[in-house]
């Protein structure tokens, strides 16, 4: 029998695990994937508007990405609450946690596309490829190869970030935790539960990086 003066009840931590597993695969899940994809691709294109932009155009972008990796995600994202105030929160905190998240990925891409060989650059101009074939074709595919361990930790960073999404209201994983402590004064079996998920999640995540890093490395090899 479980006692509820005691430090964990059985019974609550069965209670609470539906709900707080649902808040895990219908937001905070489906945040990090889709700002993934939005980091992503964002990223990407910041990083070749810094490389291919005329100078004042790359330095407004510079600018823009410098100014959004040097604020906190929870000023970012209560600024855009307050602003975009149609906008429903959870569709506005799964943006805003993308846009923040690319200006990082940005950074990495950069760091990748400098890592090409410069043997790759002049191979390129010697076969007369267009800059759209050799980016595509020679260049991107080479440096996400390189990168893609660095993109996976701040897609992890990202999904450990999600419990930011409460301060807009956004009822995630977390958030279902503390409800359910405030509606049976139990607040520890809930808290440890969605550790335990992020937990778990994270390291499935990892390993599976990890995986389709040594495949990469196996199919260039």
């Amino acid at each position: 029998m479980n006692d509820d003066n005691s430090f964990w009840s059985w019974d609550h931590a069965i209670a609470a695990f539906p709900d707080i597993l649902e808040k895990f695969l219908t937001v905070t899940l489906v945040v990090t994937i889709i700002g993934s994809i939005i980091a992503a691709i964002l990223g990407l294109v910041i990083a070749l508007g810094r490389r291919t932009a005329p100078r004042p155009v790359a330095a407004v972008i510079t600018l823009l990405m410098n100014f959004v990796r040097m604020t906190p995600l929870v000023v970012q994202l209560l600024f855009a609450y307050y602003v975009f105030t149609t906008v429903p929160p959870l569709v506005l905190g799964t943006i805003i946690i993308g846009i923040h998240y690319a200006t990082y990925m940005a950074e990495v891409y950069r760091a990748g596309i400098d890592a090409v060989p410069p043997g790759q650059w002049e191979a390129t101009t010697a076969l007369s490829m267009s800059p759209g074939r050799t980016w595509t074709a020679v260049i991107i595919p080479q440096a996400l190869r390189s990168t893609l361990p660095a993109l996976a930790n701040y897609v992890i960073s990202m999904f450990k970030d999600t419990p930011f999404l409460m301060v807009i209201t956004v009822v995630e994983m977390v958030r279902q935790a503390q409800l359910y402590g405030s509606k049976n004064f139990r607040f520890v079996e809930a808290i440890i539960i969605a550790g335990f998920i992020y937990l778990v999640a994270s390291l499935l995540s990892s390993l599976l990086a990890r995986r389709l890093e040594k495949r990469l490395e196996y199919t260039t090899a």
